[in-house]
């Protein structure tokens, strides 16, 4: 026995990545309905060797439905995860909306599946955001071993992090280089992204930092710990697909950097690929299309006592959003539902 499931937004691009993990994963679905928009009403979708006509969210259901993924923006959540909540579906949002709320678990099943447990309060379980992710998996087992105290960390976000927009503003501004005739002035983005990087993720806020920074912060003390100190600068660059990060961790103890490797080869979710030579590392351009967060370059910061210094490498648009909701959706069945 499985599932009724609903992918909320199935025609962007992580409802469709969504149907492509289920497949992928061979979530139990016993029937799956493809919601869109109804500028979207009717537009095919793919789900295995099966093609789906998506439904008009605005009139459908939820009742009776197990599970919904959201994967739409923040406005038409708020709009429609209480409708489907409160129908008895819960819904795993994909949105910033609850991520933050109290009575709203904020999951990373590699990290805290035990947060699952929390649904009920709402009906409704949060994705964190993508950059926060893949850190949070690569910080977790680490802190179980000696503690971190203060993270650093630079991100290097790739343009598939903003939508669609995003990666056919670089792909129009690439070509537009070298055809100075067809102009491309930035639109998505507050400066050209073709052959640049921009240290600016979502609105300013008062202090300086962006509200994407900001929300690695919360989001971490959130998911593993409130006592550990979190900065961070978060900078879009001209890559298509795959969030990379540098890492700066401080422990309360010494953690050498063998044993690191070695708790991170056996950790949930992580693939540690460092060898120190020319090729010995991940660069986003090969974690494309993969389930695993992938470390490298890890090494001791001889700066400070107890100090770590690693390369994370992730595919936004699967661990970042669309596999980390399929996974938390597996988790809840696992758990609570207890269905397939």
């Amino acid at each position: 026995m499985g599932y009724r499931l609903v992918v909320v937004g199935a025609t962007g691009n992580v409802g469709r990545e969504m149907l492509n993990i289920l497949d992928e994963r061979q979530f139990p679905v016993d029937e799956l309905a493809v919601l869109a928009s109804r500028n979207s009403l009717g537009t095919e979708v793919s789900f295995g060797d099966k093609t789906l006509k998506t439904k008009d969210l605005d009139t459908f259901d939820f009742t009776g439905w197990d599970i919904a993924l959201f994967a739409i923006g923040s406005d038409a959540t708020k709009k429609y995860a209480p409708i489907a909540a409160a129908a008895g579906c819960v819904v795993i949002d994909n949105s910033s909306l609850y991520r933050y709320d109290p009575d709203v678990p904020l999951v990373v099943p590699e990290v805290n599946p035990e947060a699952v447990l929390d649904y009920y309060k709402k009906n409704i379980i949060a994705n964190p955001n993508c950059s926060t992710a893949q850190m949070v998996v690569a910080l977790k087992p680490l802190h179980d071993r000696a503690k971190i105290k203060r993270v650093v960390v630079s991100t290097y976000q790739s343009v598939s992090g903003s939508g669609k927009g995003g990666i056919d503003e670089l792909w129009d501004q690439t070509k537009s280089i070298y055809n100075p005739v067809d102009d491309k002035p930035a639109r998505q983005f507050t400066k050209q992204i073709a052959f640049n990087v921009i240290p600016h993720i979502d609105v300013f806020m008062e202090d300086g930092t962006t509200k994407e920074e900001w929300k690695m912060v919360v989001e971490t003390k959130k998911i593993i710990d409130k006592s550990i100190k979190v900065t961070a600068t978060c900078v879009r660059v001209p890559v298509f697909v795959g969030h990379s990060e540098a890492i700066n961790i401080e422990f309360e103890e010494f953690l050498d950097e063998d044993e690191a490797r070695d708790i991170l080869r056996e950790a949930p979710g992580v693939m540690v690929i460092d060898k120190r030579e020319d090729g010995g590392y991940v660069t986003p351009v090969e974690c494309v299309g993969d389930y695993a967060t992938f470390i490298s370059r890890i090494r001791q910061d001889s700066t400070i006592d107890n100090g770590l210094n690693l390369w994370c490498v992730s595919d936004n648009l699967r661990k970042g959003a669309a596999l980390n909701a399929v996974q938390i959706a597996e988790t809840l069945g696992t758990r609570v539902l207890k269905k397939g």
